[in-house]
Formats: C-alpha cells, structure tokens, sequence
C-alpha cells in the first residue's frame, strides 16, 4: 500500500473520526460567534446607524431595518456561505489549492446564461423557479463540464495546470460573450446587466431569499453529505477513495451539480462576486486543519461573516455613495490569489 493509500486510511480510522468531531466541537460554537458578531455590525453600521431602541418608536426604522438592512444582511450570509462551501469543495475535489468557482470559470457561466436572460426580458416564473435562475444554472453546468473535460488527460489524469488555464479561458470567453450580449442590448438592459455583473447585495423583503433558500439547502445538504468522499479524495489518489469506497465518478457528478446549482442561485441574486471560495477556505484551513469534513462546515460560517463585513464596507466605503461589493472581494481576493500562485509553482506549467 502506498503513501496515499496510508493517509486515506488514516483519515477514516476511528481515531481519527474523534479528532475530526473534537474539531468541529471547537471549530463550531467559535465561528458561530463569529457570525453572529458580523450579522450585528452589518445590520448597525450604513450610511444611516441605526438605533436599536427607535426600532421601538420609529415606524420609517423598523421600516428600513426589516425590509432592506435584515434581508441584505441575510443575503449576504448566504450567499457568503455557499460560495465559500462551494470554493472548498471544489479544491477538495480537483486537489488544487487555486479551485475555486470564479478561478474555474463557474461563475462566468452562470453569469453569461444569467446575462442572456436578462438581455430577453426573462423575468418570469417556470413553475414558480424564475428563469433567470434556469439560465444561470445551464451556463454554469457547461463551463463546469467543459473545465473538468479540458483538464483530463487522455489517461483520465488530472492536469492541475489545464485546469486553472481552462477556466482562466473560459472566464475570458464568458466575458466577451456578456459584452456582446451588453452591446446588442438595449440601453436599459445593458444598464442592468452591468450593474448586476459588478455585484450587488440590494434586496427588498424576504421573498427571493425564500426562493434562494429552496435550492440554495439541497446543494449545501449534498455538498456536507459528501464530505468523507471529498476528504478521501483531497488526501490521495482516486485509486486509493475508489478502495476505500468512494464512487469517484458518481461523487464527482454529484458534487458538479450541487456545485453548479449553489453558484447558479448565488449568481443570478448577487451577480460574480469573485474570490470569495478561494479567500475563506484558504482561511478556514489554516485555522482548522486540512481535513474536508471540518473544512465544510467552517468555510460556510466563515464566509458568511466574510461577505457580511465586506458588504458592510461597501456600504461605508464612500459614503454616502456605495461600493460594489464585488470590487471589495475581488481587491482582497486577488493578492491572495497571487501569493497561493507563487506557492503553487507547479500549477504555472503544464
């Protein structure tokens, strides 16, 4: 049996197990704290602080505070959430540390199919699922598709430098696509795809969180329900999870479709918030450890409070104007991106 083969089995030994739950005892009720000290700056802090106690006496704060602060702020928990979960899935999957659904071409998909349905006017329901989130789905399940089967070898190898250069391509391709669609648009349309494309976090009321929540909870139950497999797959060889049980071609379809249908969600609410799923799981690591089943769950929590604060500096950057939250993302995120490419050297070859 070789060195992988060893770690995999290590990974599933009962002493193990007890370390991976010991951790999570830890992990949990810290990053719930966490959360929650996140969740209450960003519905304090804005343009306007509110005051908790005119929440009592003041009908324009109550206002304001349950129908645009609470949802934003929701929103921007979960949409922080699922991108990180998805971001260490991913990594997990493809055991490349730079995976994640922006650096893979994922959200540029989602953002292209969302795109065209905006450009036609596809507000509309589909049996009560609005079409703009079919359409982000379909384009971030082929640019998932097409970045698994650009970086296969002919042997079925993975190439974890094909892998960052397809999707690098891919994003390329999706954003000339947008800027066709943009340009073709009318003026009122091409206005609302590039405000939509920058990232935007404004909501009113619960209605589409709802909506978000009924396909957003399914991805993230698959995604925790195959944490073990995802684990085996990080630690060693797909030959190595394949003896240990894990059906690497079924997992891997299984992960792509919850994948592409939590980006999907997130992108066609919030638009292509990058970098998100390579900050937080990179963070979450070197706090927790590498092993995928505390991983997981740690990125989730941790990623809510991320977007939390990021939105919350978006809105008080400049103010009283606002920033998109994309760019704070995407301005944190992209040094970190540089400095894990500089410690990867081996993925800048292929």
């Amino acid at each position: 049996m070789n060195a992988m083969s060893q770690t995999a089995n290590a990974s599933s030994s009962p002493v193990n197990r007890a370390r991976v739950g010991l951790r999570l005892r830890v992990a949990l009720p810290l990053l719930i704290i966490g959360l929650i000290i996140a969740f209450l700056i960003g519905l304090y802090v804005g343009y306007q602080p509110l005051s908790f106690t005119a929440l009592k006496t003041d009908p324009i704060a109550r206002a304001v505070f349950f129908r645009l602060r609470l949802p934003r702020v929701v929103m921007a928990g979960l949409i922080g959430a699922s991108l990180s979960m998805v971001g260490a899935a991913l990594q997990a999957l493809f055991r490349n540390p730079l995976a994640d659904p922006f650096t893979l071409g994922v959200s540029g998909g989602a953002s292209l199919g969302a795109s065209v349905a905006i450009a036609f006017g596809l507000g509309l329901n589909l049996v009560g699922v609005p079409l703009i989130f079919i359409a982000a789905f379909v384009g971030a399940s082929v640019s998932v598709l097409l970045v698994y089967r650009l970086a296969r070898s002919g042997g079925g190898t993975m190439l974890p430098g094909a892998l960052l250069l397809a999707g690098v391509v891919l994003n390329l391709s999706a954003s000339a696509g947008v800027l066709v669609i943009q340009y073709l648009a009318s003026y009122g349309r091409a206005l609302q795809i590039l405000r939509w494309l920058i990232g935007s976090l404004d909501v009113v009321g619960f209605d589409l969180i709802w909506k978000m929540l009924v396909f957003l909870l399914p991805g993230w139950i698959v995604l925790i329900a195959h944490a073990r497999d995802l684990h085996l797959l990080a630690t060693g060889e797909e030959e190595s999870a394949a003896s240990l049980g894990v059906d690497v071609r079924r997992t891997e379809r299984t992960v792509f479709l919850a994948s592409s249908l939590i980006v999907a969600v997130t992108v066609s609410v919030g638009g292509a918030i990058g970098f998100v799923g390579l900050i937080v799981p990179h963070a979450a690591r070197l706090v927790f450890g590498q092993d995928v089943r505390v991983l997981l769950p740690a990125s989730f929590l941790l990623g809510a409070a991320f977007l939390i604060l990021a939105d919350t500096l978006a809105r008080v950057a400049i103010s009283p104007g606002e920033l998109p939250v994309g760019a704070i993302t995407a301005l944190m995120g992209g040094p970190v991106f540089l400095l894990l490419l500089k410690r990867q050297q081996r993925y800048s070859a292929i």
